[in-house]
């Protein structure tokens, strides 16, 4: 891609710069008009799409819509400078305005051609910059700057997804997440399973391309810790039944993990757990949950708890229970809890955490929580303080020098986003593979 990228442009840039304005010497002869449309449609079609190396439809799809983007904005420039010299020249009239229509046209293809292929094709393009784009489309300037910046955002994206293609064809043939027993994936609070939206973002897709079997918790979004534990108990056993695997290893994150640690203390399914790796827990609770409880108004959050039952019950939660599942993630209730279950022998345990560098840019609403977990219990991810992670045999506190840092959802790969210093898939990867050099 980088040897036949600027020519690539260059290329493109000349012939759609010399279609938009050849109106004038085609107008004479209809099959060299609609021979030169035909081009154009062609050309507007698969421009850039089989020039990068990747398997993944999606990113060459990416690459066609922000290569369009730039040959937009080039043959555009082009255009008005054309137009602008017939005017300079007095050259106006009917075939002018023919002209600047037939321009008119071909470049709003164009546009929208690339627009909507980046808009519904690529992962890292923000909700923000997407609303921008929409919001000041007609605002000159502007315009060029957030749309150079989607095309950059773009760009980056298929730069950075089709070198790590390349760089895990070799690790894959190894097939190091291939372990002894499956992977049972642990959701948060205020999330389900879903196969449309998957929690835990590329990370599953990624591990099962590296050998590993997955399985997922599928228990409700909200519920005290003992409900859910008590439906995780029921859903590993199933899980060791139907398979005949014997044992799970477990990842599990957020409320997740605590849901876990309740259900081998309390419900017996240690003995179907080889492993329990708890990632962003809060294993001494949130302060900052506290906080929301005592001071908000208690009508607001009546409203808030009706509302969200209502809600997760439509979307499949038998009986969702807001404020038990936010009573159960508060320091006191947790410390407690802590207290009164140990490591589990028998089993690996180890416990994993991130935090954010600061808030500024940051995606909502880890860029407002963070602010208010920080005056309470310093640095964090967003919701979970750094001293509430640690837990097991091992623990590692992830860093990175990215601007933001490492989010509680980051750690999910919930937005899909790429941080400079930590692929949140290479690292999942790196950590079943440790399980299976366990033995596990």
């Amino acid at each position: 891609m980088k040897r036949i990228y600027p020519y690539l442009l260059a290329l493109y840039t000349v012939i759609f710069s010399l279609t938009v304005n050849c109106y004038s010497l085609l107008k004479e002869s209809t099959a060299m008009l609609a021979l030169a449309v035909t081009v154009f449609a062609i050309l507007t079609v698969g421009m850039g799409y089989f020039c990068i190396n990747t398997v993944k439809t999606r990113l060459r799809i990416c690459f066609h819509g922000a290569v369009a983007l730039i040959v937009f904005q080039a043959s555009t420039a082009v255009a008005v400078t054309v137009h602008a010299v017939w005017l300079a020249f007095g050259i106006e009239g009917t075939e002018f305005w023919y002209s600047v229509l037939f321009c008119f046209i071909l470049e709003f293809l164009l546009f929208w051609n690339g627009i909507l292929c980046v808009y519904f094709a690529s992962y890292k393009l923000s909700f923000k910059q997407r609303l921008k784009g929409v919001l000041v489309g007609l605002i000159p300037i502007w315009n060029l700057i957030v749309l150079n910046s989607i095309i950059k955002t773009v760009f980056d994206e298929v730069k950075s997804e089709t070198k790590r293609e390349e760089e895990r064809r070799e690790r894959v043939l190894l097939q190091e997440c291939d372990t002894k027993y499956p992977i049972l994936l642990v959701h948060g609070v205020f999330f389900r399973d879903s196969k449309i939206f998957n929690y835990w973002g590329r990370i599953p897709k990624e591990l099962k391309i590296n050998g590993a079997r997955i399985f997922y918790g599928n228990h409700q979004s909200a519920d005290a810790v003992p409900n859910s534990a008590r439906e995780l108990s029921e859903r590993i056993e199933s899980i060791v039944k139907a398979t005949g695997c014997e044992k799970v290893n477990i990842i599990a994150h957020s409320k997740g993990g605590l849901d876990c640690r309740y259900a081998i203390a309390h419900y017996g399914i240690g003995k179907y757990v080889a492993s329990l790796t708890t990632v962003n827990s809060p294993h001494r609770g949130c302060e900052f949950a506290e906080y929301l409880i005592e001071e908000l108004p208690k009508s607001i959050v009546d409203k808030i708890e009706g509302f969200y039952n209502r809600m997760w019950h439509r979307f499949g939660d038998h009986h969702p229970d807001f404020m038990a599942a936010v009573t159960d993630l508060t320091a006191n209730v947790c410390i407690a809890r802590d207290k009164e279950m140990p490591i589990p022998e028998g089993i690996f345990c180890r416990s994993i955490g991130s935090v954010m560098n600061g808030s500024g840019g940051g995606r909502f609403p880890m860029n407002l929580s963070y602010v208010l977990v920080k005056h309470f219990n310093g640095e964090n991810d967003g919701l979970v303080s750094a001293d509430s992670f640690e837990w097991g045999e091992e623990y590692t506190l992830l860093r990175t020098e990215e601007r933001i840092g490492i989010s509680h959802c980051d750690m999910i790969d919930l937005d899909r986003k790429d941080i400079k210093g930590f692929d949140v898939r290479d690292f999942y990867v790196d950590l079943v593979a440790d399980l299976k050099a366990r033995g596990l």
